[in-house]
């Protein structure tokens, strides 16, 4: 399965994103409101800076307390993204979150956005697709 089967199986495929100047309340604000794990963190809201997630946010308030919540979200970004294309194949992009030990990935074409993966997209769509080559051999097997 590839990344743009993913992105298409998607309920909402809007990624959120906020300046670097944000403050880190005010993204713990909309992460909690939106219900969601990361902000890309952009400047123009189509190239990913960073990414900033709710582990990083906790990471840092058990390291320094509330006073890390006045800081801006440049100060607690990844800005060392690993992104993929909707033509990377979902196997993958799985290995790789993995093996990085990260849940979301943002998927660029021409270094331009066009969406965001996290981990249970992809194993859901890697069971969905494991589900489906399971029926084709029993299919096969039975003689159907």
């Amino acid at each position: 399965m590839l990344v743009s089967q993913i992105l298409k199986s998607k309920s909402d495929d809007a990624v959120v994103t906020s300046p670097p100047t944000m403050l880190i309340s005010e993204a713990a604000k909309i992460l909690s409101d939106k219900r969601i794990g990361t902000l890309v963190i952009s400047r123009d809201g189509k190239t990913p800076d960073g990414i900033l997630s709710e582990r990083d946010i906790v990471r840092e308030l058990g390291k320094q307390g509330g006073g890390c919540l006045t800081m801006t979200v440049d100060k607690l970004m990844t800005s060392e993204l690993v992104t993929c294309k909707r033509d990377d194949r979902a196997d993958q992009i799985l290995l790789q979150m993995t093996e990085g030990r990260f849940r979301h990935m943002p998927v660029l074409e021409d270094g331009v956005m066009v969406g965001l993966i996290s981990l249970g997209d992809v194993v859901k769509a890697r069971l969905t697709e494991l589900s489906m080559e399971k029926d084709a051999l029993e299919g096969m097997i039975m003689g159907h």
